[in-house]
């Protein structure tokens, strides 16, 4: 059995060298692939993980950790709708992630919503004072934020 090599030259290392460039590209794709999906990851892991605690059981887990009981059923009701939002949007990023084509709009749905968030934040630490515990989710919800602008801008899905 005879091969014919059909690469610039003709000669069996002009082959092997081509190869290891496509092998290289398909390397560099990947790891842009799994950049851009660790972001979302990342993103939608945080987010359905806190609407789960903000909504489950917010009578038992926001006197545990925020220091005010949730006695109305009012706020119980706004808990669980910020929790439908954070699956929502939890959800969608995921999709973004095993479906290519959906990896930009849920990217950039992702940036405005950690945008947003970051900017009330932002607001209510000038206007309140700082937050011990929300100084953290701030820092990460620009980190995201920003990590999703360079996505968008420097990646193809």
């Amino acid at each position: 059995m005879t091969f014919r090599c059909h690469s610039k030259g003709g000669t069996p290392e002009a082959f092997g060298k081509e190869s290891q460039m496509n092998n290289i590209i398909m390397s560099n794709q990947t790891k842009t692939s799994n950049s851009i999906k660790f972001q979302l990851g990342i993103s939608a892991l945080i987010v359905i993980g806190v609407g789960l605690l903000y909504g489950f059981n917010p009578s038992k887990f926001m006197p545990l950790v925020f220091n005010f009981n949730v006695e109305s059923l009012e706020l119980k009701n706004m808990l669980r709708a910020i929790m439908g939002l954070y699956l929502g949007f939890g959800i969608y990023w995921v999709v973004g992630i095993v479906k290519p084509p959906q990896w930009r709009r849920a990217t950039l749905v992702n940036v405005i919503f950690m945008g947003g968030l970051a900017f009330g934040r932002i607001i209510s630490t000038v206007v309140d004072g700082a937050s011990e515990q929300f100084t953290t989710g701030l820092v990460l919800e620009v980190i995201l934020m920003v990590w999703g602008m360079w996505n968008l801008k420097t990646k193809k899905a």
